[in-house]
């Protein structure tokens, strides 16, 4: 399968994104360190950190004995979990701790972030345990409407949530963002954007290999939702993925298995969107109408909408 052609598929906005990311966090940073990874991951996400949208500051607290921070900024009934990304291995409850805000102000939810453990230092199921626990405490603190968010790893989280609470919490919807889900790495999209530029294929082996620790499992759902064999019950779901990246048939593929299970599902590939793009909403007019699309979805399924 030939390799996508990104000088065509991508426009100057989003290259001059992939290259101010690049001068933070380089391509081959994956051969240092990983407490220079780290570091140059904070690094990168402070450069693109965007003004707080005003309100009261967040509030750092436990939910279920996991570290979370809360953005309650609005007035509207109902909460967001918020799960970040960063291949599990990075990322904290800094990382992405703007975009929840700004989640916050357009939704009028209040918004709770998780900051669930790391990997090679806690290997699989770790973080999933840490979102699940948190969630159930969330659920139990504010009854009412409850969406799941997700932003790469985080976004594999959250399915995996979703999977495992079905029947116990009654969530509102879950919206996952270039998640990995555990789909086929020998064709598709893994193929066609094997190096792509933000994530590649090797990338996504390495990480996957770093949250278990050597072997990934065969057939578990808490690591990846698309190993589970019963789609039934899960919540409305949108999945939003970005054309340029090898993860973006995992959105086609898990809403396709919802589908076929009587279950609501949407799945929106962002043309000419690379991994990673929603840190680039401030500077990429794709990346913005994209993260628009996202808060209205959260807002609707708040209210019973999708």
């Amino acid at each position: 399968m030939d390799e996508a052609d990104y000088l065509d598929l991508i426009d100057d906005e989003t290259w001059e994104f992939i290259r101010a990311s690049a001068r933070h966090f380089p391509p081959d940073s994956a051969r240092l360190a990983l407490d220079m990874q780290r570091a140059l991951h904070r690094q990168m996400c402070r450069a693109f950190r965007a003004a707080p949208p005003g309100g009261p500051d967040p509030e750092d607290r436990s939910f279920g004995g996991v570290p979370c921070r809360l953005h309650a900024t609005g007035s509207a009934p109902g909460s967001v979990v918020f799960l970040h990304g960063g291949g599990f291995v990075l990322g904290d409850l800094d990382s992405e701790d703007d975009l929840c805000a700004e989640i916050a102000a357009a939704t009028g939810l209040r918004v709770i972030s998780v900051g669930y453990r790391l990997a090679p230092e806690h290997v699989h199921p770790a973080a999933f345990q840490d979102a699940l626990a948190a969630t159930k405490a969330v659920a139990l603190a504010f009854p009412g409407p409850l969406v799941l968010v997700g932003h790469d790893a985080g976004g594999s989280l959250a399915a995996s949530v979703a999977h495992a609470l079905r029947g116990r919490v009654a969530l509102s919807g879950q919206v996952l963002i270039c998640p990995a889900l555990g789909g086929n790495r020998d064709r598709g999209s893994y193929l066609t954007h094997a190096t792509a530029p933000m994530l590649s294929r090797q990338d996504v082996l390495s990480m996957a290999a770093i949250r278990h620790g050597g072997r990934e499992p065969a057939a578990d759902p808490t690591s990846d939702a698309l190993r589970d064999t019963d789609f039934r019950g899960l919540p409305p779901t949108l999945v939003v993925t970005a054309q340029c990246d090898p993860l973006s048939d995992d959105g086609r593929a898990y809403r396709d298995a919802i589908r076929a299970a009587a279950g609501r599902a949407r799945w929106i590939e962002e043309p000419g969107l690379v991994h990673g793009f929603l840190r680039g909403r401030h500077r990429i007019t794709r990346a913005a109408q994209s993260f628009a699309r996202i808060t209205a979805a959260v807002t609707g399924m708040s209210r019973g909408q999708f």
